[in-house]
């Protein structure tokens, strides 16, 4: 993005305090909907100009008018389209995402890879990949699996279909555990399988500069904690789908927490036991939760 010169650029905080929003809500509309477009500073901060402040006025304006975040968004930078032609936009318009969320279902519903793959290249040359991810990928794996245990969708067809999103995930995820801290540690207790959301949660936590250390599913507590001891981890995240598995573990998740912080996620995860191992709950989507652990992180340091 070019800013004119000598224009004033803002830090997050000045453009919170001015607009009157939360910072954490900014960064997500920034990374959601590609509203906020800012430059970085010689130091790595992330600077705003003033066509990002009028951007969120038009879409608080729109938000007041009844429309949706992700509307409002939408029509606050299709006012820069307009005034600035041949500008590419944040996102495709609603109906169209959706047709591309239908056929990428068809696709796996009828085995077919290379047609699911096409999808997935386009919904990613687009959108954003965390819209990719929390719109259309997390989407189709929960309805994925309700249709499994409804019956109406076979085992082949779910096999098939995680197999394939698996391994475009994988994909996305090359690399991830190179660079410098901020780092996390990700793992699934005994016995849970399904870990593609916590994939999912790594890499837009990667995406925000941090390092990630993946143990994936069926991982021991305590070799989890070898893991923790020996790499000292900003953030060790564990998901669990299945209700009481965690229970189970409590005095070991207890003392885990005390030598890196511990988050636990996924259906399988409740406040009450979050807070009786002195662990941090996270009970949104794993997008939205990796975008507000990498906010509280670039708060904190940029506090130091």
């Amino acid at each position: 993005m070019e800013v004119p010169e000598g224009e004033p650029l803002l830090r997050i905080g000045e453009l919170s305090r001015r607009l009157g929003i939360s910072a954490h809500l900014l960064r997500a509309w920034e990374n959601r909907y590609g509203v906020l477009q800012p430059v970085r500073s010689p130091g790595g901060f992330r600077l705003y100009s003033m066509a990002d402040e009028s951007r969120v006025r038009r879409m608080q304006a729109y938000l007041a008018d009844g429309l949706s975040a992700a509307q409002a968004a939408r029509s606050a930078l299709g006012e820069d389209r307009d005034a600035f032609p041949g500008g590419s936009g944040a996102a495709l318009a609603a109906p169209e995402s959706s047709q591309l969320a239908a056929a990428l279902r068809d696709a796996l519903d009828a085995f077919d890879e290379p047609s699911a793959q096409a999808v997935l290249d386009r919904l990613l040359a687009q959108l954003s990949l965390a819209a990719v991810l929390r719109d259309v990928v997390l989407p189709y794996l929960a309805d994925l699996g309700q249709r499994w245990q409804d019956g109406t969708a076979s085992i082949a067809v779910e096999h098939f279909a995680t197999n394939v999103i698996r391994g475009r995930l994988a994909g996305l995820a090359r690399g991830w555990g190179t660079g410098n801290r901020p780092a996390a540690v990700l793992a699934c207790p005994p016995g849970e399988q399904h870990d593609l959301a916590l994939i999912v949660f790594g890499i837009v936590l990667n995406r925000h500069g941090w390092r990630i250390g993946y143990l994936g599913a069926n991982t021991p507590v305590e070799e989890l904690e070898r893991v923790v001891r020996a790499t000292h981890p900003d953030l060790v995240v564990m998901a669990a789908t299945a209700p009481g598995t965690l229970e189970a573990l409590g005095s070991q998740l207890a003392a885990l927490g005390r030598h890196a912080p511990l988050a636990l996620a996924g259906p399988g995860a409740s406040a009450h036991f979050a807070r009786a191992v002195g662990a941090q709950l996270m009970a949104g989507d794993p997008v939205t939760e990796a975008e507000l652990a990498a906010a509280r992180a670039e708060q904190i340091g940029g506090a130091r």
